[in-house]
């Protein structure tokens, strides 16, 4: 099968949970003998820095995503001018500032990019048809990494003639996050333009159901996906570690739940036995998170703990297994429910436990996979005393981290993603 796969990347500033999903997907479905092309958009892909996935340029650069909202004279310029703005080099440097853009021209550029052929980039569209059109092989199918690119839909139909599938995971958090009245607006455009997506494929049923009521009368057209990891990149360490540690893995800001998880820290630390008990926090910011990283240094300094917590900077492949290897347990007390919790997956395949608040997709997953304990409500309080147990008992803590690994063996290993994957893309493919 011949199969596009168009991938959003967030450069490499933080644990990206979609940029990761995407990539392992690929992976697993080449070697299963499928011809997939992986296409990047926005900025460039940080898995190729260690290994290569795309051979194909980069689409819809976010430097002329932006510069093309802004200015009539961008929507006009020759390729020669667009190409410069496209350099790697200037893509990661404005990866690095992410985070920094207006609400209101985040919520325009959303807008007009899920418009299509009717928003302002509406040459960036036209460049990448243009090329799909050139390849050699045409696609079998088009799949969108997310929903926030269904503007492209219309017009690779029109152009290309097959049918393309979309992905679904927290779409809802970030156009609920829009200010008003952009919300509401790109949610009437994504109800309009969800009529051109042939499938839409969630990462779980939590957020199948969350989504389905988004889409109204497109509902009928979700199914569940469930993704997962590639078990042989995940290696335990030989012993646990040496004092009790809880570990956070995800981007460093405030709807990550950090903050909470900092207060359970401070709360643990006030019982005698878990005096020595450490955290570490690993994942990446990006320039807009620094302030709120600081202000935790210094109630962590201010608490006289600073020097038990650890800020890891690297969160690539062999970092990020050797972070996992240095746990206890796993926590990241999400502020609202999420569709998929990679970071979940990743802990529980090293056969660390987790903990985590009872709403989104994580009562379904540990359901699943054993292997880790949910609390409510959603307080410090209440995190610290579901973590205390895991502390105190390393044995038990590494049987229901074991519990968690058979778990992700049977139900989410990413091999078994890939053969689901292509079975939809057939039943599409036959309907269509």
């Amino acid at each position: 099968m011949r199969i596009v796969q168009i991938c959003p990347s967030s450069g490499d500033s933080f644990y990206c949970e979609n940029c990761l999903r995407d990539a392992a997907l690929v992976k697993a479905m080449r070697k299963l003998g499928h011809d997939v092309l992986m296409v990047p958009l926005y900025l460039p892909l940080a898995a190729d820095k260690t290994e290569p996935l795309s051979n194909a340029p980069i689409f819809f650069g976010g430097i002329n995503v932006y510069l093309q909202q802004k200015l009539t004279l961008f929507r006009k310029t020759p390729r020669w001018i667009d190409r410069w703005f496209d350099s790697r080099r200037l893509l990661e440097w404005a990866g690095r500032q992410a985070g920094m853009t207006s609400a209101r021209d985040l919520g325009e550029t959303t807008i007009s990019m899920l418009q299509g052929e009717d928003g302002w980039q509406v040459k960036e569209l036209d460049r990448f048809v243009d090329w799909l059109q050139t390849e050699p092989q045409k696609p079998d199918v088009v799949c969108l990494s997310n929903i926030l690119l269904a503007g492209m839909a219309r017009r690779i139909k029109e152009r290309l003639g097959v049918p393309v599938v979309c992905l679904l995971q927290d779409e809802d958090g970030f156009l609920d996050g829009l200010s008003s009245p952009y919300a509401e607006r790109a949610w009437e455009v994504v109800r309009d333009r969800a009529r051109d997506i042939d499938a839409f494929l969630a990462v779980s049923k939590y957020y199948a159901d969350a989504m389905s009521l988004r889409l109204g009368p497109h509902a009928s057209r979700v199914r569940v996906a469930y993704m997962g990891v590639e078990l042989g990149e995940y290696v335990g360490g030989d012993r646990g570690p040496v004092a009790p540690t809880i570990g956070f893995l995800s981007r460093m800001c405030p709807e990550r739940g950090l903050e909470r998880l900092v207060d359970a820290f401070l709360l643990l630390k006030r019982n005698e036995k878990l005096w020595p008990a450490k955290l570490r926090i690993c994942g990446g910011k990006m320039t807009c998170d620094e302030p709120f990283v600081e202000r935790l240094r210094s109630k962590l300094a201010a608490a006289g703990v600073l020097a038990d917590v650890d800020f890891v900077p690297g969160f690539d492949r062999e970092s990020k297994v050797g972070f996992l290897q240095s746990l206890s347990v796993l926590s990241v007390p999400e502020e609202k429910p999420v569709a998929y919790g990679l970071y979940v997956f990743e802990a529980l395949a090293m056969g660390i436990p987790v903990v985590e608040p009872a709403l989104g997709c994580f009562p379904e997953i540990l359901a699943m996979t054993g292997g880790g304990v949910l609390y409510e409500p959603n307080t410090a309080e209440k995190l610290a005393e579901a973590l205390a147990p895991l502390l105190l008992d390393p044995p038990a803590a590494r049987r229901l981290g074991a519990e968690g690994r058979a778990g992700v063996a049977k139900s989410f290993e990413i091999g078994q993603t890939a053969h689901q994957m292509i079975g939809a893309y057939e039943r599409i493919i036959q309907r269509v």
